[in-house]
């Protein structure tokens, strides 16, 4: 308690069991920290757990993408399309591979990519799109592949958020070209830093594995138990440095092999909330369509005391800034959902970008409200959330 009857309540929480916080002295004590068997291990037990035949872990989400980009051989003249509501990563590999991310509006509803709005913007360019499964739910990922297979464009699969997110059963990251996934410490898988690709072809995948490692046609470890570790691999692509150390690998492993009770758990906050704010026409909840599993790596609202156009948006932003205000005052962290890419200085400034040129996105970013929901949220916590979000707003 910070003040009498006041509990700090942050926008998310890492929580790790004793038997995670000790994994990471295995590598420690045996020396073996870069790149190696906890490595693989973490990588096996990712692809067990979301069904991929294949998972390679790197640096980050955003080394993922990149990676990925670039082994389906996106470069300068290519255009890829982007959603405008993103995390700025997903336009920025974009740029570094050379091409021009174009961007398109999304849905309001589940705040994910239009899939009309991205055949619009088609062009003879158009190399690849990049859905993204905002917040722990799946894009729409049947017309997604319907405008894949109609432009023959590569799908690569932005998963920052997107563990536990299913649709039909089939995990997010396991229906384009690939899934690139986050272990940011708001995941609920987290290494400090790190990412997972995830594919289904053979050869993609092997690509993927060289270019994180310099373009080396095998790793260390294989090398060290090979018969003759003292001899150098072949290097057939300029690659990259974006290996996991043996640190991260073991710590996510770890945390794997209490998956299923982690989304769970998520799962069960973001009922509880559901519940309480049912009543709210003034928030709404996220939105699951139905054959959807939701992951719930956060909990995005829409605050809409009034309806949302072009004309009320900036009074409904004022109004959620000065209602956050009155949480943040509450000890109640809470953010936007993330940010529309297309308003930010880099992207509106080169492409000449005006934040009505999506609406949606323009909307999404302010009016939107995720509140806190973590691994290890108390009961406490959550029933403090809930009775501060029902009193503290009343719509005129």
């Amino acid at each position: 308690m910070s003040e009498a009857g006041k509990l700090n309540v942050p926008i998310a929480r890492t929580a790790l069991e004793k038997n995670e916080i000790e994994s990471v002295l295995g590598p420690l004590s045996s020396g073996w920290l870069v790149q190696g068997p906890k490595v693989r291990e973490f990588e096996e037990k990712w692809s067990a757990f979301t069904g991929a035949a294949h998972s390679i872990a790197v640096t980050s989400c955003t080394s993922a993408l990149h990676l990925s980009l670039v082994a389906l051989g996106i470069g300068p003249g290519d255009e890829v399309i982007v959603p405008a509501f993103t995390w700025i990563s997903t336009a920025n590999v974009v740029e570094h591979c050379g091409a021009k991310p174009v961007f398109c509006d999304i849905d309001l509803e589940t705040f994910n990519i239009d899939a009309k709005a991205a055949a619009a913007v088609v062009t003879d360019r158009t190399k690849a799109i990049i859905p993204v499964h905002l917040f722990g739910l799946c894009a729409d990922m049947d017309a997604v592949a319907a405008l894949a297979k109609t432009h023959g464009l590569a799908v690569v699969e932005d998963a920052a958020c997107g563990f536990g997110a299913r649709i039909g059963g089939r995990h997010a990251g396991t229906f384009g070209d690939t899934g690139c996934f986050s272990f940011h410490p708001r995941k609920a898988i987290t290494t400090g830093e790190g990412g997972m690709v995830t594919c289904a072809d053979e050869a993609l995948a092997a690509r993927v594995r060289r270019l994180r490692d310099h373009g080396a046609v095998m790793t260390d470890l294989q090398r060290h138990l090979g018969a003759r570790p003292y001899l150098l691999a072949d290097h057939v692509d300029a690659g990259f440095n974006q290996r996991m150390t043996d640190i991260q690998g073991a710590l996510g492993s770890a945390q794997m092999d209490r998956a299923g009770a982690i989304i769970a758990e998520r799962q069960r906050l973001a009922a509880r909330f559901d519940e309480a704010f049912a009543d709210l026409d003034w928030l709404r909840t996220p939105v699951t369509p139905e054959g959807y599993e939701h992951g719930y790596q956060s909990y995005p609202c829409l605050f809409r005391p009034e309806a949302i156009s072009l004309e009320t948006v900036a009074r409904v932003n004022a109004a959620r800034n000065l209602w956050m205000d009155t949480l943040q005052k509450a000890g109640i962290s809470t953010r936007p959902a993330t940010h529309a890419v297309h308003m930010l200085s880099f992207y509106a400034d080169t492409y000449g970008l005006k934040p009505q040129d999506f609406p949606n996105a323009l909307f999404a970013n302010d009016c939107s409200i995720s509140l806190p929901l973590f691994h290890g949220m108390s009961e406490a916590e959550q029933d403090y959330v809930i009775e501060t979000v029902r009193k503290g707003y009343a719509p005129a």
